[in-house]
């Protein structure tokens, strides 16, 4: 293999044109044919047994040399990579340039890390809220506690809505019951809108023992079979049921928390939610101080890096819906979905969190940090705690390197928050007026998408195999 030029692309690529020679070719033909020589029946011959030279004969000289180019190449762009010394963090586009018995010629499109220019990093400043619970706050805390304590109870009396009632109902159409129209001791909540327009409005005022005949219009959109149509609903009321809230009290705190008192369950509830306030406000003024790091950021980020962590996500979802027994197709089915419209609404975490790695290695390598191997081993000890596990089986499930990334990464963050302040954030204008080199696309607006991206950190994987499952390349 030799590389015989090397070109400088846009958006932090470079194309290298690799050559394999005609003795590495040829071998690798060698290893074609005896790979698919027991596929190919030659008169004559008992299957498996033709030579090469018969088949070849009978095929063509490059039959073999798809087969043989998808052998080789791997290696080869493995090989380019490493003596050019390039950090590749995409999978290659390829094309075949030339192929022969000379040997073959590709070009191969790198997708490099890019050169980042980091701007400012310490000192950055972003608004933090000051979370406070108010007395309403801890009322609606309390409401979801009240409603499940919160009983049916039979009333006599004309029903309202908002109440249960229990009713027997038969539809009929010209006299006729249709299918699908009879009903008994059906539960049926009055202005909840289960049920057809114009039929719970009509309950309202009945009493149980009532008995009332419906005039009912089915909406056009309704089953083929009675869209449209008028029908009578024959029905009996047999109970009527009004939501019973208990009092809350003391006795209600005892019922439905561990405390004795309601001051005490009303404490507790408020406190839980300043802790929960307090957590969200700081965990958005960490992404506004990420944001900022990134905005002062100038990387030309290449597509395929954004690709390799989009096949993350995907990859990394896929496996928690297995967790849950649900397989991908059945959810994208479930959710109306496709494979590209699911990658099209991820691509922007996808760009985000590789925009955030970017910046935080940078600032790695700009404080020059490094982890030592005890805090590697203090970070694994903290891991099999965490999960239950034995050390040694956390030392083998986790890449060290990968570790290691991570927890400098980390560090990276720690320095930059550390080091940020609680203010005002900067002005757009002023933001503007930096030139920007990012190719930098919508980010993500979820609160999810936004600790995901602060948080996940792309892996990378080897050469080979971004090779190998990048598409190869094709004899023509």
């Amino acid at each position: 293999m030799k590389v015989t030029n090397v070109e400088k692309k846009e958006k932090s690529t470079v194309e290298l044109t690799i050559q394999v020679e005609a003795q590495e070719f040829e071998d690798a033909v060698q290893k074609a044919y005896l790979k698919n020589r027991a596929h190919i029946s030659v008169p004559g011959f008992r299957k498996g047994k033709a030579p090469r030279k018969i088949i070849e004969g009978m095929y063509g000289s490059g039959v073999f040399y798809e087969d043989a180019i998808n052998i080789v190449y791997p290696g080869a762009y493995e090989e380019a990579v490493k003596e050019q010394g390039l950090d590749d963090v995409g999978y290659p586009q390829t094309e075949v340039v030339e192929v022969g018995k000379e040997g073959f010629t590709f070009k191969a499109l790198v997708s490099v890390r890019p050169e980042v220019k980091l701007g400012q990093y310490k000192g950055l400043t972003a608004p933090k809220a000051e979370p406070a619970v108010t007395d309403e706050d801890i009322e609606n805390e309390l409401k979801p506690y009240i409603t499940r304590a919160t009983r049916l109870v039979s009333v006599d009396r004309e029903a309202q809505n908002g109440d249960t009632a229990v009713i027997d109902f038969e539809g009929f159409d010209n006299g006729v019951a249709f299918e699908g129209g009879k009903g008994e001791n059906y539960s049926l909540e009055l202005g909840s809108g289960s049920f057809v327009p114009g039929f719970e409005e009509q309950i309202v005022g009945l009493k149980a023992g009532d008995e009332k005949e419906l005039n009912i219009t089915f909406p056009e959109d309704y089953v083929p079979d009675l869209a449209g149509k008028a029908v009578i609903f024959k029905v009996k009321v047999k109970e009527v049921k009004e939501h019973q809230a208990p009092v809350v009290d003391d006795e209600f705190a005892k019922d439905v928390s561990e405390f004795e008192t309601l001051e005490e369950f009303k404490k507790s509830l408020g406190d839980k939610l300043l802790d929960s306030k307090t957590k969200s406000a700081q965990q958005e003024y960490e992404n506004a101080v990420i944001e900022q790091l990134v905005g002062n950021m100038e990387a030309d980020i290449p597509d395929a890096m954004v690709e390799v962590q989009l096949d993350k996500l995907m990859e990394d979802f896929s496996m928690r819906l297995s967790n849950q027994g649900m397989k991908m197709e059945d959810y994208l089915a479930m959710m109306g979905a496709t494979p590209e419209s699911m990658r099209a609404s991820a691509r922007p975490t996808a760009q985000r969190q590789v925009e955030v790695d970017l910046a935080l290695t940078a600032v790695a390598d700009a404080e020059s940090i490094t982890i030592s191997d005890e805090e590697l081993e203090e970070e694994l000890k903290k891991i099999a705690e965490e999960y239950k596990l034995e050390l040694d089986e956390v030392k083998r499930a986790i890449p060290v390197e990968d570790m290691k990334r991570d927890l400098r990464l980390r560090k990276a963050s720690e320095l930059v928050m550390a080091e940020a302040k609680v203010g005002e954030a900067p002005k757009k204008e002023e933001a503007e007026e930096k030139p920007k080199k990012t190719t930098r696309k919508k980010k993500a607006e979820s609160a999810e998408g936004e600790e995901a991206a602060a948080e996940e950190k792309p892996k990378k994987t080897t050469r080979k195999k971004k090779a190998e499952e990048a598409e190869e390349p094709k004899a023509e």
